[in-house]
């Protein structure tokens, strides 16, 4: 196998692998109504399950992006993805209730949390500089298919075989990726260990480090933050309510199962663009401000303001456009983010800067599901308390784009952090 070979099937296993992690977050939004039907749950007790997933997720992000500046990360994403399996199994326990949940779902999360970054990481040493924006596009899109392969197939499998059953399914798919993994994965030439540097980085980039305080405080680094937390917000809303919300307004069986794909393929659609339009911009010389920052906030402001649009449609056939843009064009800031953090970070503190920036994002996901729960309760009906909880979502994402477009300034970050050289002539745009 030549080396391009290897590194297009490594990309393709990662790509797999960050399927699984969303498949593995959104079984719980799917089989929401039977379980909690089964167990007697109200709606804030299923919220609470559904946090449960985020309690150790930033914890074990950071540690493992530390680790990531260390240890080869081939074997530990097989690590995460046992920890994944093990993580699915006891549910299929028929005893399995709540506490059961509530545990699996914590080990579950703590096991995720390192997952996207890592597999980032991993992926940026395979490639160089000026292709990070579409391979993280294209392992975004991972994400996305997750949701349009898995939830069609897993909803047949909770409705012919019970809820309990999509757990197993996800188990056994992580241990069919761990061997793949093991025959063909590794770290590539462009690792921190490699004896060149990644190509447009130069030695300082491999080899200089940058304080963690300055790294953090940068302009690109807290911009793309903030976005990255609006848009994490309205997708753990996505994953634990988006089902039950169409449950109230008239979908039902296959219809949700379908509908809750939608939003998925406008997350492909517009991160394979964002990402290719990324790139092409680089390469004609545009700033990385325009190319990556203001791009990547046009898209978190159309999908707040499609949020805010959606409880105000009354009819179900124009419901759907709207939840489509809402719950999927957002994330296709999210390659574009983390090719800007990877841009300014030396390539042995990539790891941490990348699993650091996850954390922060993904608390989003730990507090929008518990105030939803809570707000859905404490509404007159469950309408009303949907209404809110998407019009707090959608807010967040419209204030979280406009600061993307302004705070992120990787060219000039760059430079401050000592990785690339004043350029005589400023890029185009910034």
């Amino acid at each position: 196998m030549t080396p391009r070979t290897r590194a297009r099937w490594v990309v393709a296993l990662l790509m797999l692998f960050v399927a699984i992690n969303f498949a593995d977050k959104s079984i719980i939004g799917l089989a929401a109504a039977p379980m909690m039907a089964e167990l007697g749950l109200s709606a804030t007790a299923y919220g609470t399950i559904a946090s449960s997933f985020y309690l150790l997720f930033s914890i074990s992000a950071v540690a493992f992006g530390f680790l990531g500046n260390r240890f080869s990360g081939k074997w530990m994403l097989v690590a995460l993805a046992l920890v994944w399996s093990a993580a699915q199994l006891p549910i299929l326990a028929p005893a399995a209730g709540f506490g059961v949940l509530l545990v699996t779902r914590i080990l579950l999360g703590a096991g995720e949390g390192p997952g996207v970054p890592l597999g980032m990481h991993v992926a940026f040493t395979w490639v160089e500089q000026r292709g990070r924006g579409f391979t993280a596009a294209l392992l975004t899109v991972g994400s996305g298919l997750g949701v349009i392969i898995g939830a069609p197939l897993l909803q047949a499998a909770i409705e012919t075989w019970g809820w309990r059953s999509a757990f197993g399914i996800l188990g056994a798919i992580g241990l069919v990726w761990v061997v793949a993994w093991l025959a063909i994965g590794g770290d590539g030439p462009y690792s921190a260990t490699a004896q060149a540097p990644a190509a447009g980085e130069g030695r300082a980039a491999a080899d200089a480090p940058v304080r963690y305080r300055r790294l953090l405080a940068s302009g690109t680094w807290l911009g793309t933050m903030i976005s990255g937390f609006t848009v994490y917000w309205g997708l753990a809303l996505a994953i634990a309510f988006l089902p039950l919300y169409l449950g109230q307004v008239g979908f039902a069986g296959g219809a949700i199962g379908f509908a809750v794909t939608v939003p998925a393929y406008i997350s492909i659609v517009f991160m394979l663009l964002g990402g290719g339009l990324s790139q092409r911009l680089l390469r004609r010389g545009v700033s990385r401000q325009l190319a990556q920052g203001v791009l990547g906030g046009v898209f978190t402001l159309v999908g707040g303001v499609s949020m805010l649009l959606i409880t105000r449609i009354d009819a179900p056939a124009l419901l759907l456009p709207f939840v489509a843009l809402a719950f999927g064009i957002g994330n296709a800031q999210t390659p574009l983010s983390q090719a800007a953090v990877a841009d300014v970070t030396p390539v042995r503190q990539r790891g941490a800067s990348l699993g650091i920036w996850y954390a922060v994002v993904s608390v989003a996901s730990v507090v929008s599901p518990l105030l939803t729960g809570a707000m859905v309760d404490a509404a007159a009906t469950p309408l009303d308390g949907f209404g809110l909880a998407f019009d707090v979502a959608g807010w967040l994402m419209v204030a979280g784009g406009l600061v993307t477009m302004v705070a992120v300034r990787p060219d000039r970050d760059a430079v401050r952090h000592g990785l690339r050289a004043p350029a005589a002539t400023a890029p185009v745009g910034s």
